[in-house]
């Protein structure tokens, strides 16, 4: 039997934007529920049970950035915020306040689909799940059973701080992680301003785990916001 394609509701009201995801998402097997307004999104997040949703920032009874804490109230989709707002306050602001992910318009339809499979494949894993036991991504691979870490075959030494900072990365792999989360995941609630902290460790990680740490391309900075473990 031919599993039924996953539903996407995508809240934005610009006709033109949502005529051309429309077409790039029904291309890829994806089945499309529509709404122009913060009201009509939210109706339509509870009554049709969406799997992922799209929103926009710029609405034009609402701004997105009060809708994603009501939609993450009615429903447990990943929220992917679209939205031509490129502020780093805006970025924060949103993952904040419930969303998963954030793409600045005008984004390509390959990056905001493999982002779409990764909150797919988050969601879809029940919270008290165990993490997978080896995590692999280019050359890089981590057996989070024995906490050994390799990279081309070799095994590289990190210290404590390295390893849960790396193994932190991995439980949000594919997504953003804030600042403010790594640093409360990783050094405690206290914590939470250090961001220079970050900027310390990450730089050690780039160093010993990325072939051109000045040009990472596992461990990606968003900038102002957080980083990004890049999968596959």
């Amino acid at each position: 039997m031919t599993p039924a394609p996953a539903v996407v509701l995508l809240i934005e009201d610009d006709v033109s934007m949502r005529r051309f995801l429309r077409t790039a998402l029904r291309a890829h097997a994806w089945r499309v529920i529509e709404a122009a307004t913060a009201r009509e999104g939210l109706a339509q997040a509870a009554g049709r049970n969406p799997d992922v949703i799209l929103l926009d920032l710029g609405l034009p009874d609402g701004d997105g950035l009060d809708v994603a804490p009501r939609l993450r109230r009615s429903t447990r989709a990943p929220i992917i915020v679209i939205s031509a707002r490129g502020r780093e306050q805006d970025k924060v602001a949103a993952l904040d306040l419930g969303a998963d992910d954030y793409l600045t318009k005008p984004f390509g339809v390959p990056e905001l689909l493999a982002r779409m499979r990764v909150a797919l494949r988050h969601a879809s894993r029940p919270a008290d799940a165990p993490e997978a036991p080896v995590f692999e991504a280019g050359q890089v691979r981590v057996d989070l059973v024995r906490r050994r870490v390799y990279r081309a075959g070799d095994e590289i030494h990190l210290t404590p701080t390295e390893y849960r900072l790396l193994a932190t990365m991995i439980r949000h792999a594919g997504r953003v992680a804030t600042h403010r989360q790594l640093l409360e995941e990783v050094w405690g609630a206290n914590y939470v301003g250090q961001t220079h902290y970050l900027r310390v460790y990450m730089a050690q990680l780039r160093h010993k785990l990325e072939p051109d740490p000045a040009r990472p391309r596992l461990l990606a900075t968003e900038p102002g916001v957080g980083y990004r473990l890049r999968e596959g």
